[in-house]
């Protein structure tokens, strides 16, 4: 994997998500199509896009944490209440009140804590993986 998507991924989960792509692509030195080119390439999808799962993830997080649709769309980076919806229901099929009340949801949170926005080492969605009886 190029060092410069590490870095932009890097900065995508440091950033929850709220980074502007065309700084990404100064940071890293390269044009914003370039960026766009090596990142899909390497980590399955584009990084606008990546950074768009990156800051709902944070945003669920916040729901079933307790906090209101309308305080977690302003702290993570919507537009407004409507926004976060309209991404909650994209992403997920349910609305933010439903991600809120799902327990299963709030159980899968705290047992990845490890794997918070301070977390940076990622292995891309694409990566291959066997089982461990090496079928798969």
């Amino acid at each position: 994997m190029d060092p410069e998507v590490v870095r932009a991924w890097d900065r995508i989960l440091v950033s929850r998500g709220r980074v502007r792509i065309e700084d990404l692509a100064a940071e890293v030195g390269w044009s914003r199509r370039r960026l766009w080119s090596r990142f899909r390439s390497q980590i399955g999808l584009p990084p606008k896009r990546a950074a768009s799962l990156v800051r709902f993830r944070h945003a669920a997080q916040r729901l079933t944490a307790g906090g209101s649709a309308a305080h977690v769309a302003t702290e993570c980076g919507y537009a407004d209440q409507s926004h976060l919806h309209r991404e909650a229901v994209a992403f997920t099929g349910v609305t933010p009140s439903t991600l809120a009340g799902d327990p299963g949801l709030a159980a899968d949170f705290i047992a990845w804590a490890g794997h918070d926005a301070g977390e940076t080492r990622w292995s891309p969605p694409h990566a291959v993986r066997t089982a461990p009886d090496g079928q798969g």
